[in-house]
């Protein structure tokens, strides 16, 4: 908790926290406001899922050409113009009121992500320039541990909201202020959002060979490339299994919808925790040590959902993965941070982004019909042996790597005004 009190005793890191923080909560409430809208009016899944199609597709579409622009323009006024934008766009919502109508929903809700996908890396971007080199690895767990948080919350609220008015008007309206609250504290950081140049050339480059040269530097560095690889296959394994969890819990152990809600809770609350241990972490382990260790525990953990015969075990085991899940991304975060250069820290944010959503959805589009073939468990099963190549893997790329650049301690700060 001390690190807590040290960040958020740093002014701006402290907006910019409450930013985020605000920001997951309106985006959470955003999805499964839609989602329940969707299902209200046209009761079927195949709507329900282009919603969540309408929702991703931007970090593949439009996630990579977002990043030069992050690098490009001032990171500040983004994030800004990204929740104000956003504020506008969600109360189109409350206009939909039939089946035929819910094209709009699509529409709307892509050109919400899309808006959405320049927030994050901007975020991400003007993190190292507010708490320093030294303290990315607690800011980042912090900020990771507050997402799971506000997003459960967002979850919920959207239930309580929909279920309590009988109806979406007051969801989206305070959905739609949640993004003006945001772009307010934005507003009112002291941090210049402007890039910091390596040189003063006047001439500006095209975006196409921006974006080039933010992919040079992934090609450039061992840990970002063991990272993009790594990860790429951890998300294939990892995707399979989210597709599959619902049809599992409800088909194969004969469970309710209800029960998901204490599934969500059990590892989310796990999540939240090791907020704290990463910080722990951060003072004893590198990150590129932190993020295969985590890989293959989250590995065994996955192959043991073939056996699991009571929701109770599946929500033990759920725990036990968001404990390293935290640490993890947060040490994804502080090497993409300290390996890329601060100019280029927005395309090659969203690059990553990008190839990770793209595996996820490769792998959760084959993942039934797959499963029909060798049945949920067997699909279980692989995913857990394809983690844990991923995490020997991650391991080789690493090794080589210049971890000596990267911070190994979060040493104690005095108070910054």
């Amino acid at each position: 908790m001390s690190d807590l009190r040290q960040l958020l005793q740093i002014p701006d890191f402290r907006k910019l926290w409450l930013a985020q923080a605000i920001s997951y909560f309106g985006d959470s409430l955003t999805i499964f406001g839609l989602l329940f809208l969707v299902q209200r009016l046209t009761g079927s899944a195949a709507s329900v899922a282009g919603i969540l199609i309408s929702m991703s597709l931007p970090m593949l579409v439009v996630g990579l050409g977002a990043g030069v622009w992050v690098d490009r323009l001032n990171r500040k006024h983004i994030m800004i113009w990204s929740d104000v934008i956003r504020a506008l766009l969600v109360p189109v919502f409350l206009f939909v009121r039939s089946a035929d109508q819910v094209w709009i929903l699509y529409v709307v809700a892509f050109l919400v992500a899309s808006v959405g996908s320049v927030f994050a890396p901007a975020r991400g971007a003007l993190v190292p320039k507010i708490v320093g080199m030294d303290r990315l690895m607690a800011a980042n767990s912090i900020s990771e541990s507050s997402r799971v948080l506000f997003a459960v919350l967002g979850t919920a609220a959207a239930g309580l909201l929909v279920g309590l008015f009988d109806g979406f008007d007051v969801a989206f309206t305070v959905d739609a202020l949640t993004f003006v609250a945001s772009a307010a504290l934005v507003g009112r950081m002291g941090v210049s959002g402007s890039v910091d140049k390596a040189n003063g050339s006047v001439a500006r480059p095209s975006v196409l060979s921006e974006f080039a040269a933010g992919m040079r530097v992934i090609r450039g560095s061992r840990l970002l490339k063991g990272m993009l690889v790594g990860a790429g296959i951890t998300m294939f394994g990892l995707g399979a299994v989210n597709a599959l969890l619902v049809p599992f819990v409800i088909g194969e152990l004969g469970l309710k919808e209800t029960w998901f809600g204490l599934l969500e809770a059990s590892q989310s609350t796990s999540m939240i925790l090791a907020g704290a241990l990463a910080a722990v972490l951060a003072t004893r382990l590198k990150p590129t040590t932190i993020i295969p260790i985590a890989l293959a525990v989250t590995g065994i953990v996955v192959g043991l959902f073939a056996g699991i015969t009571s929701v109770w075990e599946l929500g033990g085991l759920l725990f036990i993965i968001g404990w390293f899940v935290t640490p993890m991304q947060a040490s994804f975060s502080t090497i993409i941070q300290t390996e890329t250069p601060p100019e280029m820290l927005g395309r090659t944010g969203s690059a990553l982004n990008a190839a990770l959503t793209g595996s996820n959805v490769a792998s959760m589009a084959i993942a039934g019909g797959v499963a029909a073939i060798i049945g949920v468990r067997s699909v279980f099963l692989v995913g857990g042996v394809v983690i844990l190549i991923s995490a020997a893997v991650i391991t080789l790329m690493f090794r080589g790597g210049e971890v000596a650049d990267l911070p190994l301690e979060v040493e104690a700060q005095p108070e910054v005004a």
